[in-house]
């Protein structure tokens, strides 16, 4: 049943409308993007334990696993260039692809961006199902990457715009939450897999199912009224806004909309745009909270949890099992995300789960660092795996319920019209740029760091938990339009963003709420 209320702005006018069904299926559907980044996530690190694809592709890897020697180094189990080049080629094509489908989103529309994702991540995910040899195996990938690319520029802005302001967060969400149920997913299927010859086929080739999902349900999605405006279909727009609404007087709201459309068309290039100083606040945040997000170091948790815990002497099937536990408490924790973020704010979030997370890195890098030493050379009880395993799922709940979702609902909301495609192209940019490297450069970190790894991400999770203490402000509840004002009342941005500079040039944002 739809909720009555308005839909809040902060420039002294509220717009009538209500929290519709159609809303609310719309952005369920839309954020359906999150399971292909998830799937991938999850899927990742099972395939590369599972020991038929290890033979199949990378035979060196299997061998060196298989070294039973005394003085084999843990750390270096599953150390190899060509493996690691596996899982990180889709980040670095989802980098280059982000690019382009800031263009297609503003052009085209958000929908056609999402759909033109799955039928990238279809194709991707039936090459890695059907490989018969590595080439196969890394285009694949490369496939995968450009569609994980264009559903991250453009689930997370088509959210933004369709919700209501007052529950903008808990929406946006959505699309973390099907992140989590993709990396659940992933887990579960290859526990489910790992004992078969041909399980990886299968792991890799279900990615198919989210993919046509997404691209059935993109098929019949509205989309935003802004993109509508945008492109000069404004009658189809404010048929849009009436349907979103729920009621049939929308001319205030719609006005608005068309005149900040019509301004933000003065704005030639966003990209050049958003590098001047009444900017400097949303490219600050659109760089630095995905390059954060990475540093915490979860995407280590994700995406090598089963390689991980069968490096620190757990079995195949109780390292895929852990996997699965961690998997299950990422989907419950960003639960509590979606119920508190419109309640408490994003600032409480980000720093209760820093402070949560840096605690179980330095206890989990401290229990490693006890058993294994630098040689390498250990191995854990079953009540002290436990143990690991309950502080690791401590420290994904941290991060399921703060920078997680907060890492794509912060960036999506804070920018104005004008630089908004470049704004969020930063963000996927950024994000897939350093979950590249860090997939990159894992395994060999954690050789040469071993337990001082743990240690590494913790400092930069007390760098980031100060940044946001410093220097972000509280944006919950605050209309897109105004989301100016926040920057000027705070005591370091309002240097960038002066009074006269802004108020006098700047366009008038589209509500998003």
């Amino acid at each position: 049943m739809a909720g009555g209320g308005v839909v809040a702005s902060t420039n002294g006018r509220q717009y009538d409308g209500k929290v519709t069904p159609f809303v609310l299926v719309t952005c369920l559907v839309a954020a359906m993007g999150g399971l292909l980044f998830g799937y991938d996530l999850g899927i990742t690190g099972g395939v590369t334990s599972m020991e038929p694809f290890l033979v199949k592709f990378f035979p060196g890897v299997y061998k060196q696993m298989k070294n039973e020697s005394a003085d084999k180094n843990q750390y270096c189990k599953f150390d190899n260039e060509l493996l690691t080049l596996f899982t990180s080629s889709l980040y670095l094509a989802a980098l280059i692809a982000s690019f382009f489908a800031s263009t297609t989103t503003r052009r085209f529309g958000r929908k056609v961006s999402m759909f033109a994702g799955g039928m990238f991540f279809l194709v991707g995910a039936l090459l890695n199902g059907f490989a018969v040899n590595i080439e196969m195996l890394i285009i694949g990938r490369l496939l995968l990457g450009f569609g994980v690319g264009y559903c991250n520029q453009s689930v997370p802005v088509y959210l933004s715009e369709m919700a209501p302001a007052k529950i903008r967060g808990a929406l946006n969400m959505g699309f973390q939450m099907m992140i989590t149920i993709g990396i659940l997913g992933a887990n579960l299927i290859n526990y489910k897999t790992a004992n078969h010859k041909s399980g990886w086929r299968v792991s890799l080739g279900i990615g198919a199912v989210p993919a046509v999902m997404l691209c059935v349900g993109s098929f019949f999605l509205g989309d935003t009224p802004n993109s509508m405006i945008e492109r000069g279909q404004k009658e189809a727009a404010k048929k849009m806004l009436q349907r979103i609404r729920g009621i049939d007087n929308v001319d205030e709201e719609f006005q608005d909309l068309v005149d900040a459309s019509e301004e933000a068309k003065k704005v030639e290039h966003p990209w050049k745009n958003i590098t001047q100083p009444r900017y400097r606040p949303q490219l600050t945040f659109c760089s630095l909270i995905p390059f954060f997000q990475q540093l915490t170091g979860i995407n280590v948790i994700m995406f090598y949890a089963p390689v991980l815990f069968k490096t620190l002497g757990f079995g195949s099937d109780a390292s895929l099992m852990s996997a699965v536990i961690t998997g299950g408490v990422n989907v419950a924790a960003t639960f509590v995300s979606i119920f508190t973020v419109d309640k408490f704010g994003r600032r409480i979030l980000f720093l209760e789960g820093g402070v949560q997370m840096l605690i179980c890195q330095i206890v989990v890098g401290s229990m490693i660092a006890m058993k294994f030493g630098v040689s390498g050379q250990g191995s854990f009880t079953k009540g002290e795996a436990n143990l690991l395993v309950f502080f690791i799922c401590l420290y994904v709940a941290a991060f399921a319920w703060s920078w997680g979702p907060l890492g794509w609902l912060v960036p999506s909301e804070i920018c104005p019209l004008e630089v908004r495609s470049a704004g969020q192209a930063t963000n996927v940019a950024v994000n897939m740029l350093f979950t590249f490297a860090i997939a990159q450069i894992f395994l060999n970190m954690l050789c040469h760091l071993k337990f001082g790894l743990f240690f590494f991400f913790a400092g930069f999770v007390l760098i980031m938990t100060i940044f946001i203490a410093l220097f972000m402000p509280e944006t919950n509840k605050v209309a897109i339009e105004e989301m100016n004002n926040v920057w000027k009342s705070h005591w370091f941005w309002r240097k960038f963003v002066s009074n006269t500079d802004h108020d006098h040039k700047a366009v008038r944002e589209i509500p998003m709420a």
